[in-house]
């Protein structure tokens, strides 16, 4: 394997091991029940689709 491919290699591995870790972690919060964002559900317009009435 020459030096170039390397290179690319090891940044794409990078680049989709951050984009899964971000992936993971948004199911995780989510199946926890915290909402996508961090500012909370309170004032937020779109709360009824986040949190349904049970």
């Amino acid at each position: 394997m020459s030096m170039p491919n390397l290179s690319t290699i090891l940044v794409g591995l990078l680049v989709f091991g951050t984009f899964g870790a971000i992936i993971v972690r948004e199911f995780r919060r989510h199946k926890a029940g915290r909402g996508g964002c961090s500012c909370g559900c309170d004032n937020c317009p779109g709360h009824g689709i986040c949190h349904p009435k049970k």
